[in-house]
């Protein structure tokens, strides 16, 4: 089966990671020295507990039964770093957006290290079959889809300041459109099979719910339950980053369509259950 075109999945991670960098004002690297402490704990809490809860919760007698799609897809969206477009939603929801932004700067960085690490442990936790990961080709991928969009970003911000600003709300567009457009591409070549994949991985579903609220009752408490920050770290720390996700499974699971199926399901249930947190913290901060 037509898998979603590689070209589309690496456009939209270089042009979210650029929109990112552009996007992000050069004073902000002052809160740095102001959030030193909490920076750290969220950089720990996206890159990895996330993946260590996941790796627990796949290592628990009732999981044991999930199809080998369903635990490639668990653990990709684990070991993949925040999504970068939450900068404006973080400041949308009662968010600290520059915070959220700094973040995701500290995750693309760790993210050449913490990925080949990590999907090595996975690899070798679960006696992956099929799946060789070489670390030195998942760290390739990561800084040329994430950390030089990010850095050409930044350069333009730094060096064309009234271009930056004006570029910066077309791109958050672009950014939005095409990921929009990626998982519409990736639906519907796989849509046939989306009935079929939620029927014979049930038992998937809760497990993703679940590394879901466990991934958003970290970010929340890695905080001194000031809501503004807890909002932050709580979206940063749950929202993973389905577009590297979906790289990542083309270039190691190109043959079963299922994982990408996985992962979407995956980004639905973030997006559904993060909607009652929300309004539980518009209601602490009203």
């Amino acid at each position: 089966m037509a898998q979603s075109p590689p070209l589309l999945v690496s456009a939209t991670l270089f042009a979210i990671m650029f929109a990112l960098g552009v996007g992000l004002p050069l004073d902000g690297f002052s809160r740095w020295g102001q959030h030193r402490g909490l920076l750290l704990r969220g950089l720990i809490g996206t890159c990895l507990l996330v993946p260590m809860a996941a790796a627990l919760l796949l290592l628990l007698p009732p999981t044991v039964a999930l199809s080998q799609p369903a635990r490639f897809s668990i653990a990709l969206m684990a070991i993949c770093p925040s999504a970068p477009l939450l900068m404006r939603k973080a400041g949308k929801q009662g968010g600290d957006r520059i915070l959220a932004a700094l973040l995701q700067v500290a995750a693309a960085l760790a993210a050449i290290v913490t990925i080949p690490l990590l999907a090595s442990g996975f690899t070798g936790i679960f006696g992956v079959e099929g799946w060789q990961v070489q670390s030195h080709h998942v760290a390739a991928q990561v800084a040329l889809t994430q950390l030089l969009p990010l850095l050409l970003g930044l350069l333009v911000r730094r060096f064309a300041p009234r271009w930056a600003s004006r570029l910066e709300t077309p791109l958050d567009r672009l950014s939005n459109g095409l990921l929009l457009l990626l998982v519409l591409v990736v639906l519907w070549k796989t849509g046939p099979l989306l009935v079929t994949y939620v029927g014979a991985n049930l038992m998937a579903l809760p497990v993703m719910a679940a590394l879901v609220l466990i991934s958003l009752a970290l970010g929340y408490g890695l905080t001194n339950r000031d809501p503004c920050l807890g909002v932050t770290l709580a979206l940063v720390t749950s929202m993973r980053n389905p577009g590297l996700a979906l790289l990542l499974a083309g270039i190691y699971a190109p043959e079963v369509p299922a994982v990408k199926l996985g992962i979407l399901v995956y980004l639905l249930i973030t997006i559904l259950l993060s909607i009652p947190f929300l309004k539980w913290q518009r209601r602490l901060q009203a």
